[in-house]
């Protein structure tokens, strides 16, 4: 299981002003409202603005998870077998409805959930498929040129 202080967190959300960022304390995230709470309480607000959940885990997996209005909460996990026997990362597992086989073989990188959660902000299902698989790259540079491209760059930095 992956140490805790392997995990990076943090929310951003799009204002008028663009976007704003803080870290996300995930250490007592036990359901899948947790996670969604923790990131509200971590930027003070009510709900109604487009929200990003992005979470790493050292040079294991990441994810993002999509909070907007009162639609459900949209997940991209970047590998289902990395996930497995990590509780926080089957917290994410659950929200995005994947039963991972621990009994199955790995098969290598296997990202999971919708694809399409930045397909608005001109990051496709598949290239977003592409970052998380391309052979070397660490979930903490996904996160950057993700961040980036969305314009949350400078935030994302700051909080690191």
């Amino acid at each position: 299981m992956p140490s805790r202080s392997n995990l990076f967190s943090a929310a951003f959300a799009r204002t008028a002003g663009g976007w704003t960022g803080a870290e996300v304390d995930l250490g007592e995230a036990e359901i899948v409202d947790d996670l969604g709470d923790a990131a509200q309480e971590a930027l003070n607000l009510d709900g109604d603005e487009l929200t990003l959940l992005c979470v790493e885990v050292e040079d294991e997996w990441f994810a993002i998870v999509r909070y907007e209005d009162d639609l459900d909460p949209r997940v991209f996990i970047s590998d289902a077998h990395a996930v497995q026997g990590d509780p926080l990362g089957e917290i994410f597992a659950d929200l995005a409805g994947v039963v991972v086989d621990k009994d199955a073989p790995d098969l290598g990188i296997r990202p999971v959930g919708d694809l399409e959660l930045l397909a608005d902000f001109s990051v496709s299902a598949e290239e977003l498929l592409e970052l998380s698989m391309e052979e070397g790259v660490l979930p903490a540079d996904i996160l950057s040129l993700i961040a980036e491209r969305l314009g949350f760059a400078d935030e994302l930095d700051r909080l690191r």
